[in-house]
């Protein structure tokens, strides 16, 4: 069958049922809501409806917002010049080249060498087998051990997967890779975690109880998020990274930031690590790289380690679409846009609109917690305030097929967190409608799970 614009919605539909298997489905799902355009931070389905993106394209995406006239232009254009060719060897091409010096230059001081990919997945997945082939080629075979921790998410595939700390990743597709621990997340409202202890206290002993436990030299490196996306948007105390970082240097394990979703103005920043006291030698990007526009993602690592892995040997390690050409030519112009229109300072004016936009959540009784982090919120859902009972996952999705149906505002349903991730672009009124449509329909949720009409 060819490309057919004229279809209904109702044979997209029935096509999307008998041949499309989609990201995280589940049987249980029966809605369908297939989109078929954009424009800034409003999206449109087969039906013609119309909905506020709230969510970042879905997955705390689309910094710049949707259907961008110049992002079409840079992409014929550079289908016109050269659509794809391998940087395989001794090839590369320019718009490769170019973004990777731009990335270099806003990327924290040393991270100066840049390996492109088709998504965070493959980014998470090359650094994994950077740290360990540095360790290798370094005269320490042993450094094998990756640290993550429980309630992050780095990842699909089985690298990247196996680090992410949500058993249901891993569930059911073992034996998964070996050598991964998880180490407890700092999540300062769950404090029952701690027995009693100081969050950061705690996790800086648990990792230094694991590091004698698995031996220093017998672990590669560290990966975390700056802010744990996945895990309902949970920043970490101030001074948790620069003490596990110290941590982390005393053993010579490296430190690989995962800035997935935190990077390229998510929380206002270009990138989040250094905020937070992180001193990383590699950092995982993707997400908003090319607006999402195309996909893109990338690992940066300093000088010391490219040159080690690369060496007389080589990485023997790469993907098929890596710097290509359209996607890299979409993330200058994503950059360019981002310093033109000051998004990384809206996005400081969004985190304020969202604190107060759903400050009046904090007190319900399905509500346990409200996390804004820049661009990033999360309302933690919970069917027992008093014991912080987490909801069910079904209900959370519940919650966000009201919001959708109800007011036409795309939320998140994330476990047992409903998070919002609106564009950059998103404006004041648009954000304050989201925070509507989500505190409407939250207040009407009992802890039983229903939703009162």
């Amino acid at each position: 069958m060819g490309t057919n614009d004229s279809l209904s919605a109702a044979e997209l539909d029935d096509l999307d049922r008998r041949h499309l298997v989609r990201s995280m489905q589940r049987g249980y799902i029966k809605d369908r809501v297939i989109i078929t355009r954009g424009r800034g931070a409003t999206v449109w389905d087969a039906e013609g409806n119309e909905y506020l993106d709230a969510a970042g394209g879905g997955v705390w995406h689309s910094p710049i917002g949707h259907g961008r006239p110049e992002l079409a232009a840079v992409a014929a254009e550079q289908i016109q010049q050269i659509e794809f060719f391998t940087s395989l060897l001794e090839f590369s091409n320019d718009k490769a080249i170019r973004l990777a010096a731009r990335i270099a230059g806003l990327a924290p001081e040393g991270l100066n060498r840049v390996f492109f990919s088709s998504g965070g997945s493959e980014a998470v997945e090359t650094a994994i087998k950077a740290a360990r082939l540095f360790h290798v080629r370094r005269g320490e075979p042993e450094r094998t051990w990756v640290l993550s921790r429980h309630y992050s998410f780095h990842g699909a595939t089985y690298g990247s997967g196996t680090a992410t700390g949500l058993p249901q990743m891993q569930h059911g597709v073992g034996p998964n890779l070996p050598h991964f621990e998880k180490l407890t997340p700092p999540y300062p409202y769950r404090a029952e975690m701690y027995g009693g202890a100081g969050v950061t206290d705690f996790c800086v002993d648990e990792l230094e109880q694991t590091i004698e436990r698995i031996g220093a030299g017998n672990i590669a490196a560290m990966i975390g998020e700056p802010v744990m996306a996945g895990g309902g948007v949970v920043a970490p105390p101030e001074d948790y990274w620069p003490r596990i970082q110290e941590v982390l240097d005393r053993h010579g394990i490296l430190l690989v930031a995962d800035e997935v979703v935190t990077a390229f103005g998510r929380l206002g920043t270009w990138f989040e690590s250094p905020r937070r006291g992180m001193r990383p030698d590699m950092i995982t990007m993707a997400k908003g790289i090319a607006g999402g526009y195309a996909p893109l993602g990338a690992t940066v690592m300093t000088d010391e380690i490219a040159d080690t892995i690369i060496g007389e040997e080589g990485f023997f390690h790469g993907y098929t679409f890596q710097g290509h050409p359209v996607a890299c030519a979409l993330g200058l112009e994503t950059v360019e846009i981002i310093e033109r229109e000051g998004l990384l300072e809206r996005a400081r004016e969004i985190e304020s609109e969202l604190r107060e936009g759903l400050a009046g959540l904090a007190g319900l009784p399905v509500v346990g917690d409200v996390r804004v982090e820049g661009t990033l919120a999360a309302v933690e859902l919970v069917s027992d305030r008093e014991h912080k009972v987490p909801i069910d996952w079904g209900v959370g999705e519940a919650v966000a097929f009201e919001i959708r149906t109800r007011h036409g505002v795309i939320a998140r349903p994330y476990g047992h967190n409903l998070v919002l991730a609106p564009p950059l672009v998103t404006s004041s009124e648009d954000v304050a409608r989201a925070c509507r449509a989500v505190t409407d329909v939250v207040t009407r949720l009992s802890p039983d799970g229903k939703i009162a009409p």
